[in-house]
């Protein structure tokens, strides 16, 4: 394990970093998305990298295919996340201003 300080709006934060095996990050990816969502609903995740600029639903609301869900700035570009079919959002991961890496769940339906 390495501990390392990192430096975010000036101020210092130390972190612990530990190296993980690929099969030991996979495990645990997926059983945290497979914790929050059944096999019927669908897993909204980022594309890339990047910051949640805004969250533009609500949890219980309902959208149709193509509405926009969360602006991701990405590289210095806003990028639309939309949804990919009809359905009632059922759980949002994030919050304005997140860091999200990318195929980070943001949203189940």
């Amino acid at each position: 394990m390495k501990i390392y300080e990192i430096e975010i709006d000036d101020t210092i934060y130390q972190v612990k970093v530990r190296n993980i095996s690929e099969d030991e990050y996979s495990s645990k990816t997926s059983s945290t998305v497979m914790d929050s969502s059944s096999e019927t609903d669908v897993v909204i995740s980022a594309p890339m990298s990047g910051t949640i600029l805004n969250v533009l639903v609500k949890e219980g609301q309902f959208v149709k295919q193509g509405d926009n869900l969360v602006i991701l700035e990405a590289m210095k570009m806003e990028n639309e996340i939309v949804a990919s079919k009809d359905g009632q959002i059922k759980k949002i991961l994030v919050k304005n201003q997140d860091l999200v890496d990318s195929e980070q769940t943001l949203i189940i339906m």
